[in-house]
């Protein structure tokens, strides 16, 4: 879903970042599910920007179906998936997964501490 999703976004011309939530189980740190939303950033080329609306919507069917909200995702259309200084910047939300990915299929995952981003082993099932 994610990597279909990235490559959507590449193939756009130009090509735009595409983002959404991740779900599964907090505690375990397990994703079983992507939710797309809408990238509204002003320069989606290089930014994503979670629309708003979308994400809380999104944020309360996930807690309804008894899952948890894990983290975000992002692609990088054009560059490798590690984190640039605009996704440092703009990271807010302690202990959940930033995980960024690339049309090609790469992907890293990163924990947002409070104070930097650190990386994350990603195991795909």
């Amino acid at each position: 879903m994610i990597l279909s999703h990235a490559r959507e976004g590449a193939a756009r011309d130009p090509p735009a970042e595409v983002c959404g939530v991740l779900a599964g189980d907090g505690d375990a740190r397990t994703v079983t599910a992507a939710h797309p939303v809408s990238n509204v950033a002003d320069e989606p080329r290089v930014a994503y920007e979670l629309d708003p609306e979308e994400t809380v919507s999104i944020l309360e069917t996930v807690e309804a179906a008894g899952d948890d909200a894990v983290g975000f995702y992002h692609s990088h259309p054009e560059s490798d998936p590690v984190p640039s200084a605009t996704d440092r910047e703009q990271a807010s939300w302690p202990g959940y997964v930033y995980l960024i990915c690339s049309p090609d299929g790469r992907l890293t995952a990163h924990e947002w501490t409070g104070d930097e981003l650190r990386e994350l082993a990603v195991a795909v099932e």
